[in-house]
């Protein structure tokens, strides 16, 4: 990657806070009381199923769109919803990348650069589009690019006024697995070494996870939980939060002595006696243990390279469950199991709360 030293913002990252902000398009609710911070420096997911809000927040943000409540600031300054995109500090890089197909790819980045003397707008073209790795591609128009190029063209342009917030609605999306993995990498290296405050927008819970220092996941236009990928997954607030970031295994019953029993044995909750509630568990917290307090059987097995995945249904589950174990280990096809869970991916709701 290149040094930190070329990427170093001119204008020192901003910290992006959202008060109440509420939109309505007719009579649909498009965001809620959305409230939330990004500190200086810091990328930050917006996160969600498709027509949650996400890019309507976004946005708002850029000054595309008017809030029809709420306020923003940057660095505690207020943001006014009527300032003009041009004068917010803010970039923005749009999911279809939005290059002129009329330009070669040094005069899309310089485009934002308008006013600068032409010596410093081309040292900072020729900076951004090395530091994506297209320098070779300057004089190249946008639809002679692959996917992974026009992204990484698409990012060059945003960093290149030195934007003291970038927004990223859904940058990944066109890629395929492989491509998309390499460059969120190269992409947050990027934002890294610029020390760029960050807002992305993805409805992937992985993409999240590995490129976000925190994730705000959104439900009908509201904020159902802020914090690390990390603490979502392993400590989500809904049931929403604990199914969107995984995969669950969900057993229904009712809470009796601060437990909720299940086949794999009794979950600790602190919901009060008689409660209906709903013990889940992620796959990878149930185990093969010959002592195991649940029993089932293997019904087929396949092979994915370092690990294998297992259907298994299991007495008192009226749904089959899908576990994994390292490729040459665990039960074949046939095999009656015993299985039992290590505690520390269970969590309890109650059953009314989705």
């Amino acid at each position: 990657m290149p040094d930190a030293d070329r990427h170093r913002a001119p204008t020192p990252p901003a910290r992006l806070s959202l008060r109440g902000i509420g939109r309505r398009f007719g009579g649909v609710t498009a965001l809620a009381d959305v409230s939330f911070d990004v500190t200086p420096g810091e990328v930050v997911g917006l996160l969600g199923d498709s027509g949650c809000g996400k890019s309507t927040l976004l946005r708002i943000v850029a000054g595309l769109e008017r809030p029809d409540a709420g306020a923003m600031h940057l660095d505690g300054r207020p943001l006014p919803p009527d300032l003009p995109p041009e004068r917010r500090g803010i970039g923005m890089m749009f999911q279809d990348y939005a290059l002129f197909p009329h330009l070669t790819l040094a005069e899309n980045v310089r485009f934002g650069l308008a006013g600068r003397p032409r010596r410093e707008a081309e040292a900072i073209v020729s900076a951004r589009l090395a530091d994506v790795g297209l320098g070779h591609r300057a004089g190249s128009y946008p639809g002679t690019l692959s996917g992974g190029e026009a992204q990484r063209a698409a990012l060059a342009r945003a960093l290149a006024p030195g934007p003291r917030v970038l927004l990223l609605d859904e940058p990944f999306s066109n890629l395929d697995r492989r491509g998309r993995e390499r460059v969120r990498a190269e992409t947050l290296a990027l934002l890294r070494a610029a020390d760029t405050t960050a807002l992305l927008v993805t409805h992937d819970p992985e993409e999240a996870l590995a490129v976000c220092d925190r994730v705000v996941l959104l439900r009908d236009g509201r904020v159902e939980q802020v914090g690390t990928g990390e603490a979502l997954y392993r400590r989500p607030a809904t049931r929403f939060v604990a199914r969107f970031l995984g995969e669950l295994i969900e057993c229904a019953g009712r809470c009796q002595g601060g437990a909720v029993e299940t086949p794999f044995g009794r979950v600790p909750t602190d919901l009060p006696n008689g409660s209906p509630a709903v013990a889940c568990f992620r796959p990878e917290a149930i185990r093969f243990h010959d002592a195991g307090a649940a029993r089932g059987r293997v019904l087929r097995r396949a092979f994915l390279g370092a690990r294998a995945m297992l259907l298994v249904t299991v007495d008192g589950l009226a749904e089959p469950v899908c576990l994994s174990c390292p490729a040459g280990e665990g039960p074949e096809a046939g095999d009656a199991v015993r299985l039992d869970w290590d505690g520390a991916q269970a969590f309890v709701f109650l059953r009314e709360a989705d």
